[in-house]
């Protein structure tokens, strides 16, 4: 059995920030992420870019995980030495003159 076909669904898969400040998240100007939130009851979806070096990768990371039915989250540092956390509903990358990024669509 390959570890892509074998999750506990319960365990999410994390894409961590490890360094830098805390991301700048702007409220989606789209419609159609809010219909991946389950409930937008007190929900605000929200996007961010993130710089990274291999943005594909971290992509199929979320992809794999949404196969199996597992959540991904985002973690961060929260700017007062603390770590925060956001279910990432959605991801999407590009390569810019500076390198790789990744948009992240997160419930907030």
């Amino acid at each position: 059995m390959s570890d892509d076909t074998y999750h506990d669904s319960t365990q999410a898969e994390f894409i961590t920030i490890v360094e830098g400040p805390t991301p700048d998240f702007t409220p989606a100007s789209e419609d159609w992420p809010w219909s991946l939130l389950e409930s937008a009851n007190g929900t605000v979806c929200a996007l961010c870019e993130l710089r990274t070096f291999d943005g594909e990768a971290l992509l199929n990371r979320c992809r794999a995980a949404w196969r199996q039915g597992r959540p991904v989250r985002l973690d961060y540092p929260d700017g007062s030495g603390g770590r925060q956390e956001a279910d990432i509903v959605a991801a999407r990358t590009d390569t810019v003159d500076q390198g790789d990024v990744i948009y992240l669509w997160v419930a907030l």
